[in-house]
């Protein structure tokens, strides 16, 4: 479905939400699940917390359809939300990493071991290097890095101006680049 017409398929369905069709929500659960999960896993580090966090976002944003505008895709809305609940959670309480976990994944995956290993603690280091990023700077990385938004979507879903978003994007990059050297 191209992507005016999945934002219009969204619309009418946050419509019908508020309107009380519980399956209409449903469908955009669904539909954006995935989605949501792979940013809260990008933000916490965490399968388990990831998980959690994503079904929670989803919550907030049942309840807070009927404050929902319409003045932003519900994309982005619902990528607010999910980032401001990830964002509470890392204030709360440092994310937990189970690399033993993912080291056995990856060699059941046929991988070489000594591959596998080496991989998975550079992707740890990348990941605990983001970690240690600001909170703002975090979100803008993933969100522009990882799921490839626009800045100016990022700052709709950061309640920031542009200019913010590329000046966190940049120190960002310049954070991770001398963490990344100092190992």
């Amino acid at each position: 479905m191209p992507e005016t017409d999945q934002a219009a398929a969204d619309e009418d369905l946050v419509r019908a939400s508020a309107a009380g069709d519980r399956g209409a929500f449903d469908i955009l659960v669904a539909r954006h699940q995935r989605q949501v999960y792979r940013l809260c896993y990008r933000l916490v580090g965490n399968p388990e917390d990831a998980s959690e966090l994503a079904q929670d976002a989803f919550v907030r944003a049942y309840r807070a359809l009927g404050r929902f505008r319409g003045s932003a895709r519900f994309t982005t809305w619902l990528h607010r939300i999910t980032v401001n609940v990830c964002l509470n959670r890392l204030a709360s309480k440092r994310p937990v990493h189970e690399p033993l976990l993912e080291i056995e994944r990856a060699a059941g995956s046929g991988e070489a071991a000594d591959a596998a290993i080496l991989r998975l603690e550079r992707a740890e280091c990348v990941r605990a290097a983001i970690v240690r990023l600001p909170p703002k700077q975090r979100a803008t990385l993933i969100l522009r890095a990882y799921h490839d938004l626009p800045y100016d979507e990022i700052a709709r879903i950061l309640g920031s101006s542009v200019g913010a978003v590329k000046a966190n994007f940049f120190h960002a990059l310049g954070n991770l680049k001398k963490s990344l050297a100092d190992q």
